[in-house]
């Protein structure tokens, strides 16, 4: 039998014992699953390359290679660093990092501070909402590999943040926490019914025997609720240790075990009560914490990647010879001519070379109108061309272009640590490192003081049990929670729940021109006809055509004229940047504006400072419409009220400044920006922020898109763009005015239920905690407390209503 390489370790075995497939007719042979799976996981990334740089030598094979761990070597791979790692102007490598693994913010904690200390790394931070990092590095001191493994080595896995593999990610690890959930409820469920017999018997007396069957009943049900629900808080306090780091895991774990451990003394030495029901309310209680948290995390695709999305990835490019080939974007040089037809994006930014045409650029300007555009003008990537055959010569490469650096820009803001969590590091720290002092004080205390080790350690028990945070982590997770629930009544969807404090305590409204304070399309605001105006004919005429003025005509007359016949034209043309023609029965039609009159030998005297449509047939004018982008009703009156409740309310557009502070005097806004780009919108948003501003952003389109990325709160118009939606923290579904004011009402609302809350917590815990250390609460008393306690959140959270 003839010898065959393996095609990944290029080791030759007998092509008998080698695994085999097909692959586009070629025959491929491996030496073990190992290989096999090393070569699609390389295909999948695009790191072929790498057998390319390999030549003729040879690998271990992967079997044995995984196991040595060197599969940390294929983040240094080049092929690897060309998908995923961008190189910084200061020459540094920077990439983005999902961090798996993270529960907490004291994790995000730990990660950050082991990386900073790291040599060699720049910066390191870490979205809590994503578990998103950023990471910036110098390479000639520190290798990707080696960062990878310093994260592995604390407890926790990173890998290359993968759009495709997010939602995959995402949906396991909420199906983990479910799976312990349902069995820390189940455990939960039965063991109370267990513990009502058993508190039967401490006050009228229970013959051993049954109190030893009911005492085994309840530890095979606390068992599997410590060990395998509570897994999630024992990995979290030994890694937490492991680097020096007393964090809420440690509290949950360290109480829920020691009350395991001296229930099974006391089921076996038959000397005391046995508090197992303790150990599944501390984990299960906890544990629904975490799991609310989980659900509150922003899902699915990234905003970066609905950006990327949008963009085209190949363009028709002209060679030198006339031929014309699709190429990469990523392949697109500077100098290439690239052809662009009506309908399509221009996917890098350059110069127009040959033809004339009306691009759109509101994704870039917010420029509700179209704009001309003729030879040696510039055009911008992610514009769109309307009406024309284009072709225009690339400038810059993708990666310099102008979306491309709009999503860097997003991409900074996103990864931006928002400071209340900074202050959830500090105080969870904090708070577990005291209940734990107090713990040890009153244990040797108490032992000092009776003798007892018993006595002691369930007074110590007692301590942590009646402290454990359930009231104090459930506090704002419940009252944001049903606050969400009430605003989803009202058509408002907080993708984050923390945001609604954040935006209880905003004191500053940016909000975005066209498609926020206006309806985002040119609307007919009156019409002059003439006796040979045909509203059928001219409903075929504008319906022939893409233009946003065209449909504006069309949805007026669909409005106002019933049953209009259908209308057959013929010589349809469509005339650059002016209109339409087009024959009817021998007549001749026309729409567009001026320019289209003018050239027809049409004369045309209306004046109008909106834009101007006009209907000739047969050379005289038929019909004269004006539009313009009409203010969203209710608009001035929210803008009324949240003036009232001490919001101050900004414009920040793109729009030419006169229509800008036209509109704006409408609606009662006093602070007019105009004429901005994203950038310089995020920069206004920046400026606010460093007055001491916090400020929330309302915006429809992807040039808001790093505006509100900046902004403390983003909120987003239901109608708008979806890199808008996905980048915000609040859609208004309804897409109406009035709910701008309702998310402010029920931010309001939810963040005095969540002081009232964390107060009654914080009092709970100043008054049961000194009674646990006096020893007038047993272990018991403690869990049912931490109970009643965690109810009373919930109960005070259900009162959120939206007052009106």
């Amino acid at each position: 039998m003839a010898r065959v390489p393996c095609t990944h370790c290029h080791l030759e075995f007998d092509e008998s014992v080698m695994i085999t497939e097909e692959e586009k007719g070629k025959k491929l042979h491996f030496c073990c699953r190992g290989c096999q799976g090393v070569y699609h996981l390389l295909k999948e990334e695009g790191l072929e390359s790498f057998y390319d740089k390999l030549g003729n030598q040879t690998l271990e094979p992967a079997e044995t290679a995984l196991k040595k761990g060197e599969e940390l070597a294929r983040f240094d791979l080049e092929g690897f660093h060309k998908k995923y790692v961008r190189t910084t102007p200061e020459g540094f490598n920077e990439i983005h990092l999902i961090i798996e693994g993270i529960h907490c913010s004291a994790c995000v904690w730990l990660n950050e501070k082991v990386l900073h200390q790291t040599p060699g790394i720049i910066e390191a931070t870490i979205n809590y909402s994503n578990n998103k990092a950023k990471v910036v590095w110098d390479p000639e001191q520190i290798k990707l590999s080696q960062i990878i493994e310093t994260i592995r080595n604390i407890g926790y896995n990173a890998y290359p943040y993968d759009p495709a593999l997010q939602e995959e990610r995402a949906v396991k690890t909420r199906n983990d926490y479910y799976s312990r959930i349902l069995v820390g409820v189940f455990a939960t469920m039965n063991i109370m019914w267990i513990a009502i017999a058993q508190y039967a018997g401490y006050f009228t007396g229970m013959e051993q025997g049954h109190k030893n069957i009911l005492n085994i009943a309840e530890f095979i049900l606390a068992t599997p609720t410590l060990f395998y629900s509570g897994w999630i808080f024992f990995r979290g306090a030994w890694y937490g240790l492991k680097n020096r780091l007393i964090n809420m895991d440690v509290l949950v774990a360290t109480g829920a075990t020691l009350a395991y451990l001296y229930s099974i003394y006391a089921m076996i030495t038959h000397k005391g009560e046995v508090y197992f029901d303790s150990v599944t309310m501390i984990i299960t209680f906890v544990l629904v914490g975490k799991y609310l948290e989980v659900l509150s995390k922003k899902q699915a695709a990234d905003t970066l990647d609905r950006i990327i999305g949008s963009m085209p990835t190949e363009a028709m490019v002209v060679k030198a010879d006339g031929s014309k080939a699709l190429v990469s974007v990523e392949n697109i040089e500077i100098g290439d001519l690239i052809e662009l037809k009506p309908g399509e994006k221009v996917a890098v930014d350059g110069i127009l070379r040959s033809g004339k045409a009306l691009f759109d650029e509101s994704s870039l300007t917010g420029e509700s109108e179209p704009v001309f555009k003729e030879p040696g003008d510039e055009i911008l990537s992610g514009t769109i061309c309307l009406d024309s055959v284009v072709r225009y010569e690339a400038t810059k490469r993708a990666g310099d272009s102008l979306l491309s650096q709009i999503t860097e820009l997003l991409s900074d803001a996103v990864t931006k640590k928002p400071r209340i969590e900074q202050l959830a590091n500090v105080v969870s720290g904090y708070f577990s490192v005291a209940i734990l002092s107090i713990a040890l004080l009153t244990f040797a205390g108490w032992y000092w003081h009776s003798g007892s080790f018993e006595t002691a350690l369930i007074v110590a028990i007692s301590v942590i049990v009646i402290a454990c945070p359930c009231a104090l982590g459930l506090a704002t997770p419940m009252a944001t929670l049903v606050g969400i629930g009430r605003a989803a009544k009202e058509g408002i969807l907080f993708k984050e729940a923390a945001q609604l404090e954040t935006m209880a305590k905003s004191d500053l409204l940016a909000l975005d021109k066209t498609g926020t304070i206006t309806e985002g399309r040119p609307s007919v605001l009156s019409i002059k006809t003439y006796e040979s105006f045909d509203p059928a004919e001219l409903l075929a005429l504008v319906h022939s055509s893409n233009h946003p003025v065209s449909r504006g005509i069309e949805r007026y007359l669909l409005e106002h004229y019933e049953n209009l016949a259908e209308i057959k034209l013929s010589e349809l043309k469509s005339i650059e940047a002016k209109g339409v023609t087009a024959l009817c029965d021998g007549k001749k039609l026309a729409g567009g504006n001026r320019e289209l009159m003018q050239s027809l030998g049409i004369a045309c005297d209306f004046e109008s400072e909106h834009t101007l449509f006009v209907y000739a047939v047969d050379g005289k004018i038929a019909a004269e419409f004006e539009l313009r982008d009409r203010i969203r009703p209710g608009i001035r009156e929210v803008i009324t009220h949240l003036k009232a409740m001490g919001i101050w309310v900004v414009m920040l557009t793109g729009d030419h400044e006169a229509s800008a502070k036209k509109v704006a005097e409408e609606v009662g806004i006093e602070e007019v920006h105009a004429r901005l780009l994203p950038q310089e919108k995020a920069e206004k948003i920046q400026g606010y922020h460093e007055e001491g501003h916090i400020v929330v952003m309302a915006g429809d389109g992807i040039n808001d898109a790093v505006a509100l990325a900046s902004s403390d709160i983003a909120i987003a118009m239901g109608s708008g763009a979806d890199v808008a939606i996905e980048v915000s923290d609040v859609v208004l579904l309804e897409d109406k005015p009035e709910s701008l004011l309702a998310a402010y009402r029920i931010g309001r609302q939810t963040f005095r239920t969540v002081k009232q809350n964390l107060g009654f917590s914080l009092l709970y815990n100043l008054v049961a905690v000194p009674l646990a250390v006096l020893g007038f609460v047993n272990p018991l008393v403690a869990a049912l407390s931490m109970s009643l306690s965690s109810l009373f959140v919930v109960g005070n959270s259900t009162r959120i209503k939206l007052k009106k």
